[in-house]
């Protein structure tokens, strides 16, 4: 669905052409200029009548017009390259308050800082910090009702991975572990400019009342990365990474020393975090 202010916006094209919005590789950048695919995006957050959406990486603001006229009550975007930052001026004056661009690393900013409850996080992530800031919102899940977010494809399948599968790893695990992760629908390379080499997923995270089982994300964190940071071997020569008592913290948690990372389940792997706490702290 197209907006009607769309039709009294400049394009997407024109906003990139004349402020020189080459795309940068090593911010990652690839803008998304479908508006039907913008206003799908927007539409799976739901109501943000009430909400503050923050959004990473609005680039020549195509999501972000989506979600002005979504009806968001106010859109927090978070950008890095100053160019893009001068190209949203037109539509901050246009939202009449309820668009604030900031311009700064996504990496160290807290939503919980920039924008007041409730929150939820809409964004087609850059591509080369996608995995890092999702670990980084989950350890802090509790402060957004909801993420919408866009990965390349390969990133959102692991989100999704079960065990015994090839993508089931680190990512699978806390992201299942403290969220209810539903994959939404596919974006081709070619509604991007440039085109990336991939296709993309867009993915809903909505976080959990309460992890799916007791853990320390800390603990969960180191034991999940020995685990498949050698994931071909067992968990018995694995943990040892962790230190010398790896096979009294397989024991403590029930689960064989032969077993190898992928055939744990979550819950399996918030035992062995337990365990390493009792163990450590």
């Amino acid at each position: 669905m197209t907006s009607s202010l769309d039709c009294t916006r400049p394009p997407l094209r024109e906003v990139i052409k004349s402020h020189c919005l080459d795309t940068k590789r090593r911010l990652g950048q690839h803008f998304l200029l479908d508006s039907n695919l913008t206003h799908k995006i927007a539409d799976a957050a739901g109501n943000l009548d009430a909400c503050s959406v923050i959004e990473i990486g609005p680039g020549p603001g195509g999501l972000t017009r989506a979600l002005l006229d979504a009806g968001a009550k106010r859109v927090i975007a978070v950008e890095l390259d100053s160019r893009c930052v001068k190209a949203l001026e037109d539509l901050v004056v246009e939202s009449s308050g309820r668009l604030c661009v900031l311009e700064g690393d996504a990496l160290t900013t807290e939503p919980a800082e920039i924008a007041p409850p409730p929150r939820r996080i809409v964004a087609n992530l850059p591509y080369n910090i996608a995995t890092p800031l999702l670990l980084k919102w989950l350890y802090t899940a509790d402060q957004v009702e909801e993420m919408i977010l866009t990965f390349q494809k390969e990133v959102a399948e692991r989100l999704c991975a079960k065990p015994r599968s090839k993508a089931y790893g680190r990512l699978s695990i806390i992201a299942q572990w403290r969220t209810e992760v539903t994959p939404l629908f596919d974006i081709s390379p070619k509604s991007f400019m440039p085109p990336p080499n991939v296709v993309s997923s867009v993915v809903r995270l909505r976080p959990r009342e309460e992890p799916l089982a007791p853990a320390n994300i800390n603990r969960l964190s180191q034991v999940t990365q020995a685990a498949f940071g050698q994931r071909r071997k067992m968990l018995r020569t694995s943990l040892q990474t962790l230190g010398p008592k790896s096979g009294a913290l397989l024991e403590a948690a029930g689960i064989m020393p032969t077993a190898r990372a992928e055939e744990l389940t979550v819950e399996e792997f918030c035992a062995l975090a337990r365990a390493l706490a009792k163990c450590c702290d």
